[in-house]
């Protein structure tokens, strides 16, 4: 069961030669902040009650790939000129959708983290990734019932889960990188 959310356009805005609506979703400290904070802090404070499996430098870096890849996507699919999907309470970006993307950092370091503790060989990958897919879409469903995503245009989390799909598998060869790269010198 969902939130119910008003939609109400409040401005316009000036982007190159084009005016964009700006479309508000909800304008109260709510549920979806909540979750945006909590998942955050819940992420960090596993990361960092974990024993050190990584370099610092390496740690960094898995950490960073989430970032990295939930940037890439929300600022390509969720920005103009054509807005698959806005995030959080309005289709401009705020501060706690800035907070939405370091949510990302945890999540790919528990990837990095799990995979390597369990000792996954490449024919277990495919599993491993599903499983990590099917997460992901779970967590994002759960965000689009508290309203910190709001889908447009089709979007739907049928394509996530592709994205999903590409980027852990993506995240998959990092990994065996990354053990390449630490072997060779």
């Amino acid at each position: 069961m969902g939130i119910d959310v008003v939609l109400h356009k409040v401005g316009q805005e000036k982007r190159g030669n084009r005016m964009t609506n700006i479309i508000t979703y909800d304008d109260q400290f709510n549920v979806n902040e909540w979750f945006v904070i909590l998942g955050l802090f819940i992420g960090l404070f596993i990361t960092y009650m974990l024993p050190p499996r990584f370099s610092r430098k390496l740690s960094t870096l898995y950490f960073m790939c989430g970032i990295s890849f939930g940037a890439f996507f929300d600022l390509t699919l969720g920005t103009i000129p054509r807005s698959f999907y806005d995030v959080g309470d309005s289709s401009m970006y705020e501060f706690v959708d800035f907070l939405s993307l370091l949510m990302y950092g945890p999540f790919s370091y528990l990837f990095f983290y799990l995979y390597d503790f369990l000792k996954l060989n490449l024919k277990l990958s495919p599993l491993y990734i599903l499983s990590w897919t099917l997460l992901s879409l779970g967590t994002e469903w759960v965000g689009v019932q508290l309203g910190v995503f709001h889908y447009n245009y089709g979007y739907g989390l049928q394509i996530s889960f592709m994205i999903y799909l590409i980027v852990h598998s993506l995240w998959v060869l990092f990994f065996y990188l990354m053990k390449l790269a630490d072997t060779t010198g």
